[in-house]
């Protein structure tokens, strides 16, 4: 069987390593007789897995003492209406920064709860697409909170800017297309959350680190399994969490720390997302809009001159073994997504096929 390369923005790549020693542990789990999808969540088996995958969550992102980990239900979606619930307490403006298609979701979500200050960031000069600097956003003194996305999954629009103008502020970054792909400055955030099939394991949870000066402020209609005060009360576990999507992130984060960290883990993801943007920046056949400040290292968005010629270039990469380079639906094109998982003789392989293919196809 020929090597299999998966580009898909999510559910992605797993490490290679993580899903043989899930496969062998998948009957027996630490030769306990049973499978690891047969033990309750109340088994203290169970209970040391979550208190594993906590830690070296803490450890990986150096996550401040006076912050909660949570596991919660549902993907990064249903933290759009669980945010305002949680987080607007008397208030009822929040800042919603739009910077592409999941910011501009999260921001009509929140309309069901609160009053949104859209504060759209996105901008275009010759033909390139960038975002405001964050000195730039014109917030609302009154908001509850600010929410803003650092990586656009689709587009591949990127801000490396951390929050360090808003030391008043309450700041929500939806993460989940960027957690764990560099260090970040925790203290920074009042919340972050990542739904975990990118780059943290599975679908089935999210993560949210939360402040604990945050928690408290739920409003009476918040669902109990919603509720971030209850979820931290009973750690994670107000009710059955998905107990596989726990035990196999919690390896892929065992790996990460084998891996060298998120220090080491930064250096790959760079030279990857080079290796890309290198091959595009240098002929004229493949199109990035992408301004350079503003370019994601998980999520290289391109197109050729055709969209005839796209759908040729995503079924040829297929039978080459470059799988789901397809474009999101709302924008089309081509689409590299190139999290931690993904080694660079994946990244290098689709290189040398974007070489291929151009000489094909340029007349």
């Amino acid at each position: 069987m020929n090597k299999i390369y998966n580009f898909s923005a999510g559910p992605a790549m797993l490490p290679t390593e993580v899903m043989r020693d899930a496969k062998l542990e998948f009957c027996d789990w630490n030769g306990i007789g049973v499978s690891i999808l047969e033990i309750s969540h109340r088994e203290k088996y169970f209970i040391e897995i979550v208190k594993e995958a906590e830690q070296n969550l803490r450890d990986l992102l150096k996550v401040p003492n006076n912050y909660k980990i949570l596991f919660c239900h549902g993907g990064a979606r249903t933290q759009f209406s669980i945010i305002p619930m949680n987080l607007l307490g008397k208030k009822t403006t929040a800042d919603y920064i739009v910077s592409g298609y999941w910011s501009n979701f999260a921001a009509n979500e929140a309309k069901k709860y609160c009053k949104t200050n859209i504060i759209k960031i996105l901008e275009e000069k010759n033909g390139k697409q960038s975002l405001k600097q964050m000195s730039k956003w014109l917030l609302n003194k009154e908001s509850a909170y600010v929410h803003y996305c650092p990586n656009e999954t689709i587009s591949g629009l990127a801000i490396h800017e951390e929050p360090i103008f808003f030391k008043n502020k309450t700041i929500i970054a939806d993460c989940s297309s960027s957690i764990l792909s560099k260090p970040i400055d925790i203290s920074l955030y009042g919340v972050i959350y990542a739904s975990a099939q990118k780059n943290i394991g599975p679908s089935g949870i999210t993560i949210v680190i939360i402040r604990e000066d945050l928690l408290g402020k739920a409003s009476l209609q918040t669902p109990s399994v919603f509720n971030y005060t209850l979820l931290t009360k009973h750690k994670s576990m107000i009710n059955t969490p998905s107990t596989f999507s726990l035990y196999l992130s919690g390896m892929v984060l065992k790996w990460l720390k084998k891996q060298g960290g998120l220090e080491k883990i930064i250096i790959k993801n760079y030279k990857k997302s080079q290796l890309l943007y290198n091959i595009i920046d240098n002929c004229n056949f493949y199109i990035n809009k992408i301004a350079q400040k503003n370019r994601s290292i998980m999520n290289v968005h391109f197109r050729t001159q055709d969209s005839k010629l796209d759908k040729i270039f995503i079924k040829d990469a297929k039978n080459k073994g470059l799988f789901s380079l397809k474009g999101h639906k709302s924008l089309g094109g081509i689409r590299a997504s190139i999290y931690n998982a993904m080694p660079i003789d994946g990244v290098t392989a689709l290189v040398d096929f974007m070489i291929d293919f151009k000489q094909r196809y340029t007349q």
